[in-house]
């Protein structure tokens, strides 16, 4: 059993409720964690035997080029894609966050957390 990361995964994108975020785009950055058994993979030093995390890397800039309002949606989809893709994944979780997010007032960062 381990946990896998990809963490701080930058993508520029255009989620948000306001239609110039449609336009403009903005930052964001994406971490993901999953506890998978890797058993196997220890043994073999076969990447087929654990969670391949250029799989998580591409699954994240597929699902964040596709625009949502809410970056809870655009989380579960990462979540349900990564679910559906690695089967021997136990538990997880995406954190998308928004860097430097259009609120009136100095924010760095707004995120959701999702669990798989």
């Amino acid at each position: 059993m381990a946990i896998i990361k990809v963490e701080d995964i930058r993508v520029y994108a255009y989620h948000g409720c306001m239609d110039e975020e449609g336009v403009v785009g903005g930052n964001y950055r994406v971490d993901v964690w999953v506890e998978a058994n890797t058993d196997d993979a220890e043994l073999s030093d076969d990447l087929r035997q654990t969670v391949d995390y250029v799989l998580i890397h591409d699954i994240v800039k597929r699902e964040m080029a596709i625009r949502s309002k809410l970056i809870e949606h655009v989380g579960r989809r990462i979540a349900d894609a990564i679910k559906t893709s690695a089967k021997n994944i136990y538990i997880g979780e995406i954190t998308v966050a928004k860097l430097n997010p259009p609120i009136n007032g100095v924010v760095g960062t707004v995120s959701v957390t999702i669990g798989i």
